[in-house]
């Protein structure tokens, strides 16, 4: 990871919608950012703060899936820039009985950067179906 080479969402808002390569029973999600010590400002206010993760079975620009139901919300959790720069948060109701094609990260807040905010790393875990 190189500071400055992240998925840039603008403002202290935002959500990155991933496909997974094959349909999945999410059980939990790995976020990563930098560290405050490599940072080239000295901060990471730029990292998420308040995040959702919702999965779906296609792409759902209105949260609606292909058999009109809603995307499934499987948790939120907060990114702790103190602690440990890869943090891995389990899902509610894992491993969930339907498995998923999408999930998207809707980053609520960040750590106080009102420009943007960088997401480096995400990992899916789960069980393919």
């Amino acid at each position: 990871l190189s500071p400055g080479d992240c998925w840039p969402l603008q403002g202290r808002q935002g959500q990155v919608v991933i496909r997974l390569p094959a349909r999945v029973h999410p059980t939990a999600v790995t976020m990563q950012h930098i560290y405050k010590d490599v940072s080239p400002s000295g901060t990471v206010t730029s990292a998420p703060r308040d995040v959702a993760v919702f999965v779906s079975l296609c792409w759902a620009l209105l949260g609606v899936d292909a058999d009109g139901e809603e995307e499934t919300l499987l948790g939120t959790f907060t990114y702790n820039v103190a602690k440990e720069a890869i943090q891995t948060f389990p899902l509610k109701d894992a491993p969930l009985p339907r498995a998923f094609s999408y999930i998207k990260l809707l980053v609520k807040t960040n750590w106080g950067n009102p420009a943007y905010t960088c997401i480096y790393r995400v990992q899916v875990h789960g069980k393919m179906a």
